[in-house]
């Protein structure tokens, strides 16, 4: 059973570990524990989408009413760490039952650092592991970029994605085609018409494209889950309906998991 969970915000995820009862040797069969650390469940569109390996099990649990409806900017970031880390479970319990922990914001979040120095395993956000997957998806000459929701992220997630590449902000990436916004906040996604959503992704989504030799759209927001119709549609409009289909669309989650799956994985083989 695949649980929804909210996907806007962010949600440290915990994999269950096997190693210790069933040896060294064998397949990892992880559990995920996805944390909400905000106090709304509305955005749990992603979750029930997932198609997960029979191998791997999804659960969820949303933060107290302390914690910001959304996260729009620094503020409700820090809020939001706050938040988290005053009820997560006691660090024995977790280094004794968990393998890693996704944060499932898509920002520069401070509780991937926090969680980092609490926690023994691997951890990532989905920022960080959305960046890694469009690298490893280019072709060469090929670029990425970032459609996002408003005005805050673009200089945020900019430098989140200069910083983290060790590549001076100044001297650019020539693989990373920027970010777009599209206009929306992360609850306008669920409270806004159809209409004025697609029309504005639309919109941004164009910009972003237009930009340069974009193979891979990395979806900016966790409340844009299931819109990827809107950013292959856009794709047919500017680049045809071939160069369309082969356009890679990251939802953060999907490569939030599959990046911790490839750490427990490797931090077996490599040590």
């Amino acid at each position: 059973m695949v649980p929804s969970y909210a996907h806007t915000t962010p949600q440290p995820q915990f994999l269950r570990g096997h190693d210790q009862r069933h040896g060294a040797g064998c397949q990892i069969y992880p559990r995920i524990q996805c944390m909400n650390a905000t106090d709304t469940k509305k955005h749990g569109r992603a979750g029930d989408m997932l198609t997960l390996p029979e191998s791997v099990e999804m659960h969820s649990m949303t933060a107290s009413s302390t914690a910001p409806p959304s996260i729009d900017n620094s503020e409700d970031i820090q809020t939001s760490t706050k938040v988290v880390l005053s009820e997560l479970p006691a660090a024995d319990f977790a280094r004794n039952n968990w393998d890693a922990i996704l944060v499932a914001c898509f920002s520069v979040h401070s509780l991937v650092p926090e969680l980092s120095n609490w926690f023994d395993g691997p951890v990532t956000g989905i920022f960080e592991a959305s960046i890694l997957t469009a690298m490893a998806l280019l072709r060469p000459g090929e670029q990425w970029g970032i459609v996002t929701t408003g005005k805050f992220w673009e200089k945020h997630l900019s430098e989140g994605v200069y910083e983290f590449l060790g590549v001076d902000a100044t001297g650019r990436s020539n693989k990373f085609a920027g970010v777009v916004t599209s206009g929306l906040t992360a609850g306008d996604f669920h409270t806004v018409s159809p209409e004025e959503v697609k029309t504005k992704l639309s919109l941004a989504t164009k910009g972003l494209l237009e930009s340069g030799n974009i193979s891979c759209v990395v979806m900016g927001c966790g409340g844009m889950a299931g819109l990827e119709d809107i950013i292959r549609s856009t794709a047919k409009d500017v680049y045809g309906e071939q160069r369309a289909r082969e356009l890679y669309i990251v939802d953060g989650v999907k490569a939030g998991i599959m990046q911790l799956h490839q750490s427990i994985n490797g931090a077996k083989t490599f040590k």
